[in-house]
């Protein structure tokens, strides 16, 4: 795989968001697809599809092997032991998140949520009608860190659920054991849900290592539901698969009071192509983690030569750059600057709340020379404010 020899040409044949929601003269940054190629095996279970014309309706959920594939593989990848008895699918992690705020929270009830987000925390929460509960991540001279007192004073009689995004989006923290065990420790004792969204859970960067919170303890796993998709690590969002693990009987029964068809479903070829990717993609997987940890480190280099007076962190975990330009006062704000004067499309901090205010995301998942385009136009920008 020749990923340096992405075709830009090619790239903008494709037909989903990234390559389309901007005109051809912008770079796009921003949305959370990878321009590299899918795995070979996820490409050949779909062509095999195709050839027997097997687009019709799938068999029955329960008759599927996807639960049975997502035991297998956390127990591999995560030592987390599950049985699949405990999976369910939904259409994807958001529409679940969606579920879980309605079966586990009344309307007006607190749930909480670490910001900057990824913006569909706040959008489920507020068209759900639940109350936000924002307890914003604080800053250290190492990075990104969970600030637990805060969060305690926030938690009110009325608090439900915590929403939790781990690896986080868009800090890329891969939250550590302690962490964890501190956020599960608030949960119990507080009586607190847990929605835990842990789709980048294969996209994590050593010497970190991700840790499912309901792997923790089988008290902490009763009130976990937990939510994994192949879709980020093997850049087939548009697939339309997802997992959630529900760690007890009780908090499923609370999922079942909504009536299962309002998920829609999966259809014959998302089914395939998850399969492939779950038991023959890792390979191309192990491949792509290379080149997004040297696409990271480049990006971290040239924000500390060429960007001095912007902070960053290279995350643990993503392929998202979480970029602080408040202190070059870019008008009227970061995103717009760049991509008026620049012609790159980054991520809106704004949109990932007020604490994401003058920051910016970029998306790192691209061929070294497509991010040395966007970083070399940034830079131009800036030298010519």
């Amino acid at each position: 795989m020749n990923i340096d020899a992405l075709d830009m040409e090619r790239l903008r044949l494709r037909t989903g968001e990234k390559w389309t929601h901007y005109p051809p003269d912008i770079l796009p940054s921003w949305v959370a697809d990878m321009d590299f190629e899918i795995a070979d095996p996820i490409r050949a279970a779909i062509e095999c599809r195709l050839s027997v014309s097997d687009c019709g309706y799938p068999i029955p959920v329960e008759r599927s092997p996807m639960a049975e594939i997502l035991s297998a593989r956390v127990a591999e990848r995560f030592d987390w032991r599950i049985s699949p008895g405990q999976v369910d699918l939904f259409t994807d992690v958001v529409q679940a998140i969606y579920f879980g705020l309605l079966a586990l929270a009344d309307e007006g009830e607190g749930v909480i949520i670490q910001t900057p987000i990824y913006p569909p925390f706040i959008s489920a929460t507020n068209s759900t009608r639940r109350r936000l509960v924002l307890c914003p991540l604080r800053t250290s001279p190492g990075g990104f860190e969970i600030d637990f007192d805060q969060l305690l004073d926030q938690v009110e009689p009325s608090t439900r659920i915590l929403l939790l995004c781990n690896p986080h989006n868009p800090s890329g923290r891969c939250f550590s054991r302690g962490e964890l065990e501190g956020l599960a420790g608030i949960a119990l004792d507080k009586d607190l849900a847990i929605i835990s969204d842990e789709i980048h859970a294969d996209l994590v960067f050593e010497p970190c290592r991700h840790i499912p919170i309901a792997s923790l303890s089988p008290e902490v796993a009763e009130r976990t539901v937990t939510l994994m998709s192949a879709s980020k690590a093997f850049n087939i969002a548009g697939i339309r698969l997802a997992f959630a693990v529900f760690g007890g009987d009780a908090i499923r029964k609370q999922f079942a009071k909504i009536p299962r068809h309002l998920r829609g479903g999966v259809s014959a070829l998302s089914i395939a192509a998850v399969t492939a990717a779950l038991t023959e993609g890792q390979p191309w997987l192990d491949e792509i983690l290379v080149y997004l940890r040297a696409n990271r480190d480049f990006l971290s280099r040239h924000a500390s030569v060429n960007w001095p007076r912007a902070v960053h962190y290279p995350p643990e975990a993503t392929y998202l750059g979480w970029f602080d330009f408040r202190g070059y006062e870019l008008s009227p704000n970061p995103y717009v600057f760049f991509l008026e004067r620049a012609k790159v499309a980054l991520g809106d901090g704004a949109q990932f709340g007020d604490p994401g205010r003058g920051f910016v995301r970029l998306n790192f998942a691209t061929s070294r020379p497509i991010l040395e385009q966007i970083t070399g136009r940034m830079d131009e920008a800036l030298a010519a404010r």
